[in-house]
């Protein structure tokens, strides 16, 4: 009877250890910030006839989304162009899938549609973003470095601009998405263009070269912010680069000779100082 009894009683406690640890996580699930939304930093539309009169209107849209979440990606977002003529008739509307939006991190997208009528007003937008942890830290997800733009307007039309993209990361990246931000002199956003490089490696550059035709005025154009990310809706392709691990920064042996003697530190307490 004593040993029922004893059994009972380390049952029991048990039974509360497990209890309290579950509400306690569950307190704590309750107590964890919540995600936000993502946030649109800067859109434009512009609306340009096509080069060809009987293909009508190009419909031309740029963006930059932001997001605040600093453990969290950003998946699955598709952007939603509707454009409506004088009467509120829709004469355009195109579902955009974008890439996935690193934590703490921004994604700058364009796009463009072709409208048979021209559209007088046009409206973008977004379907919330599914979320997802991130497995490393936000340092570990380091930008792709672009080097080399050079922007110019061909005597065609529109606004040229070519450059490279190289990668951070010792594993080589399948497809990065190239996007050019059109800006004028006091830095607001007029539209943009994306292009694709594929199969970016450590210590070697890819050409990018972007022709973006559906600007609306290419004599506003002061200049063009390029920015390079990973391709596709989720976060994989980043997870996958990050997690091969980044180029070292320094790789080549220091040329100089070393110190002949040591500059000296500051002496701890009881410590006597040296020269």
């Amino acid at each position: 009877m004593a040993y029922i009894t004893r059994t009972a009683g380390v049952l029991g406690a048990l039974t509360l250890i497990l209890l309290t640890g579950c509400a306690s996580e569950r307190r704590q699930d309750d107590d964890a910030p919540e995600l936000r939304a993502l946030t649109v930093a800067e859109e434009v539309s512009s609306v340009v006839r096509s080069e060809d009169r009987h293909d009508g209107y190009v419909v031309n849209w740029a963006g930059v989304l932001a997001n605040p979440n600093p453990w969290h990606f950003g998946e699955h977002v598709v952007v939603t162009v509707v454009g409506l003529d004088a009467r509120g008739k829709e004469v355009v509307r195109m579902e955009q899938p974008l890439d996935a939006v690193p934590p703490a991190g921004s994604l700058a997208f364009t796009g463009q549609a072709l409208a048979v009528k021209k559209p007088a007003k046009v409206t973008i937008g977004y379907r919330p973003a599914e979320w997802r942890r991130a497995g490393r830290i936000v340092s570990a997800f380091k930008p792709f470095p672009v080097s080399g733009v050079r922007t110019g307007r061909p005597k065609d039309g529109g606004y040229l601009v070519t450059g490279y993209v190289g990668t951070p990361y010792r594993l080589p990246a399948g497809t990065l998405a190239v996007t050019a931000l059109l800006r004028d002199s006091a830095g607001r956003l007029l539209g943009g263009g994306t292009t694709f490089v594929d199969d970016v490696r450590e210590n070697r550059r890819r050409r990018f070269l972007l022709d973006i035709e559906s600007v609306a005025d290419p004599g506003e154009v002061a200049g063009a912010e390029v920015v390079a990310r990973t391709w596709g809706s989720s976060s994989r392709p980043y997870e996958e680069l990050a997690l091969g691990g980044a180029v070292p920064v320094h790789t080549v042996k220091p040329t100089t000779s070393p110190f002949e003697e040591d500059r000296g530190r500051r002496a701890l307490p009881g410590e006597t100082a040296t020269p």
